[in-house]
């Protein structure tokens, strides 16, 4: 057990630096804001189109901290994601891949009481722009983005329904820099934003299973997500430049500008769900997600008159399919078969245009014997945005993968 112990806490220590140093985004719209949303749920829940309404004993659901209590087995889980998305305007095209960092998870179970730890991404910023008119050239670039540290715990104070709390710290930084080339100036302006975000966060959730016959067994599901205060240190730097070769930047003059403390407003979100479902047989479920308008104001730099943020709304429809989980001969016959769809109302409007998102996806629940438990696969196809008012639509392909490790630990050996 030991020797597991130290190699499992050797991968945390190695994924998650990796984890804080990867942009992961490419969305001209992380430019809005602390950026574009970064997690969306396990591998298990983005295959059924964002699910989160369901648990089981053996596989971590981060989106609601009571289903905590249904564990059974330590479990270990860590995701990633590669992604090819299609930028489209009314006159361009681009394509761009990259690769992200989903999440790294701990489930520990002690009786009826269960609890988890990890690290995953809130948001992040991940851009490069270009306007031009007829005497001017404006480039924009950012990268960073918020990452989660989280402690979670659930337990079941009544016979089928499960409640849970999840403590979140919020930390990240974003770099947004602006350099303005003007015909007839022998110079280019730069601005560079520095901003520094941390705080807390607190959800809870509720998990209630109402056996109706001796197979079929109605879910439901209840989350709350607090609206919280984040502190924020800018820094702001300005500069006249000469533009080398390769990209570089020479220097002629340099500003700083004295460091502001503000705070930004988390919004504050609630979710409610219903499923019916067959145990380790099938599972139909339909969900739906409501945040208030978050406050970004303080970051002038990229929240202008012509952003406004709004209420959001989220519906999702997902469930899987088991053939027989238990078969002695057939591999497939013991698959999960998962697939979803959802539409997101981002709550935010640009130039007087909605953000929306609708996505389709599928996956795969794979057993992988003693090495890891299981390995999950999905699939989802989404768009993002509108080609509207000048503005651009994203067409995104993600495939993404996890795998999961389940053992038992902190069990006392028995002798006869």
């Amino acid at each position: 057990m030991f020797t597991r112990f130290i190699l499992f806490i050797s991968i945390i220590l190695f994924t998650t630096s990796s984890a804080f140093s990867q942009e992961g985004s490419s969305s001209p719209y992380s430019f809005l804001g602390i950026g574009t949303k970064a997690f969306r749920g396990t591998v298990e829940n983005r295959s059924m189109g964002g699910l989160a309404t369901f648990s089981d004993s053996i596989h971590l659901n981060l989106r609601n901290p009571a289903a905590y209590s249904d564990l059974q087995l330590t479990a270990f889980t860590a995701g990633v994601t590669a992604n090819s998305v299609e930028l489209k305007t009314n006159s361009t095209t681009d394509n761009i891949n990259y690769f992200t960092f989903d999440y790294l998870a701990v489930g520990l179970p002690f009786n009826n009481l269960g609890v988890g730890f990890g690290v995953k991404p809130r948001s992040s910023v991940g851009y490069e722009l270009e306007e031009r008119t007829e005497t001017r050239v404006s480039r924009f670039e950012g990268r960073g983005g918020l990452n989660t540290v989280y402690f979670s715990a659930g337990f079941e104070p009544i016979k089928n329904f499960r409640l849970g709390a999840t403590a979140n710290y919020h930390f990240g930084d974003l770099e947004n820099k602006a350099i303005i080339f003007t015909d007839q100036v022998q110079y280019a302006s730069r601005e560079i934003n520095f901003t520094d975000i941390s705080g807390f966060s607190f959800d809870v959730g509720a998990l209630y299973d109402l056996r109706l016959t001796e197979k079929l067994t109605l879910k439901s599901s209840a989350r709350y997500e607090t609206g919280s205060s984040l502190d924020v240190n800018r820094r702001r730097e300005l500069a006249t430049i000469q533009p080398g070769q390769n990209g570089t930047e020479n220097i002629v003059n340099r500003i700083e500008v004295n460091p502001i403390d503000t705070e930004i407003d988390l919004p504050e979100m609630y979710s409610f769900g219903l499923g019916l479902g067959r145990d380790r047989k099938w599972y139909v479920g339909l969900e739906y997600e409501n945040y208030t308008a978050g406050d970004f104001s303080e970051l002038a730099f990229n929240f202008g008159s012509e952003v406004t943020q709004k209420e959001s709304n989220t519906f999702k429809l997902g469930g899987f399919y088991i053939p027989r989980y238990n078969d002695p001969v057939s591999y497939f016959k013991r698959i999960v078969y998962r697939a979803g769809i959802r539409y997101e109302e981002s709550g935010l409007e640009y130039r007087g245009e909605d953000i929306n998102e609708f996505g389709i996806s599928f996956g795969l629940g794979l057993p992988a014997g003693r090495v890891f438990t299981n390995a999950n696969i999905g699939v989802e196809y989404f768009e993002r945005g509108t080609t509207s008012n000048n503005l651009v639509q994203e067409n995104f392909i993600s495939v993404f993968m996890s795998f999961s490790f389940n053992d038992k630990w902190f069990i006392k050996s028995k002798y006869n």
